[in-house]
């Protein structure tokens, strides 16, 4: 698993720490600015033509596409992303698709238009974090996906910047899609293993050492995931704000904690750490390992069956956890 997950990690860090997450002059609003809602009309049809033959006709220079997802499996992925200049700043402004196609040529398909969402949360649940953290995600484009068949697939993005069509190369090599039954990490449907959550009891109120969020995320370590399984709903979160290589931990366990506000007497929050005793040297926490997680942050939705209803990998918004949630509080 170590391999896998370093491999996630420079990929994550790559896509979000690399693009620095800020904009130029003209992003002083950042996730405040309204972004045009993408139309599959804007963009060419792949009509059977490779991935080369798309980008031949469009100008060079064009973003970097950078994925925030490890994991695809056949059927439907969320395919989360951000779009840098060569600069590095980040675009959060244009309409965005993207096409996909096996490794090394064929027939691609699309445009899978992506819709923009902010990370964005109201100031009383910012966290010093993610406030103080320049690099800190606060914006990404997600695209739904389909992948017929296991195999190695190439992504394009395209994008309208000031009314042209420019092409996005991704940050990703490949696209790794394996078949539904044989993903490891619990997925729709699927029974989480009862992995046992250290609570602020366990630790004799020592929140430090199982939370690296600046305040301290108390209501989020009051329940043990293992005694609510099956009983309750749950929205179990894995992040480590403080140590989190692809700078958007923080930014989500926010998001919980604000999603929490409002379903806080429906469903049990949950945050567990990543690294034993909070030292990236020490290696992962077993929970962690239990999931086997290639990446971080995830979040995961359990219904009171006991059953996985959603899950969500890397950068999300509040509107995406809010749906998950919903999907778990189904009967």
């Amino acid at each position: 698993m170590s391999s896998r997950r370093a491999s996630a990690a420079v990929l994550l860090a790559c896509a979000l720490v690399a693009g620095g997450c800020r904009g130029g002059d003209d992003d002083k609003d950042g996730a405040s600015q309204a972004t045009p809602e993408a139309r599959p009309d804007q963009f060419p049809r792949s009509e059977g033509r490779t991935l080369s033959e798309l980008r031949r006709d469009l100008p060079e220079g064009g973003p970097v596409l950078a994925p925030t997802v490890s994991r695809f499996v056949t059927g439907k992925n969320r395919l989360g992303f951000g779009l840098f200049t060569t600069a590095r700043a980040q675009i959060a402004d244009a309409s965005a698709a993207v096409y996909i196609a096996p490794l090394g040529g064929g027939e691609s398909q699309g445009p899978f238009v992506a819709h923009y969402q902010s990370l964005e949360v109201k100031p009383q649940f910012l966290s010093q974090t993610s406030s103080s953290d320049p690099d800190a995600a606060k914006t990404l484009y997600v695209a739904e996906v389909p992948f017929n068949k296991p195999g190695n697939y190439e992504v394009l993005g395209m994008a309208r910047l000031d009314d042209r069509l420019v092409a996005a190369t991704s940050a990703m090599p490949e696209l790794i899609v394996v078949p539904e039954k044989k993903d490891p990490v619990p997925g729709p449907g699927d029974a989480p293993p009862a992995i046992h959550t250290p609570t602020l009891t366990d630790v004799s109120g020592d929140i430090a050492s199982i939370d690296t969020r600046a305040p301290h995320d108390e209501d989020l370590h009051r329940v043990n995931f293992a005694d609510a399984l099956g009983k309750k709903p749950i929205v179990l979160t894995f992040a480590t704000p403080l140590l989190c290589q692809s700078r958007v931990c923080g930014p989500v366990v926010d998001i919980a904690l604000q999603v929490q506000d409002k379903y806080r007497d429906q469903a049990d929050f949950i945050h567990m750490e990543i690294y034993h005793d909070n030292e990236v040297a020490k290696g992962f926490r077993p929970q962690v390992g239990a999931f086997n997680l290639p990446s971080e942050p995830w979040v995961f939705t359990i219904d009171r069956h006991g059953k996985v209803a959603a899950r969500l990998e890397g950068a999300f918004s509040a509107e995406e956890l809010e749906q998950a949630v919903k999907k778990a509080l189904r009967d």
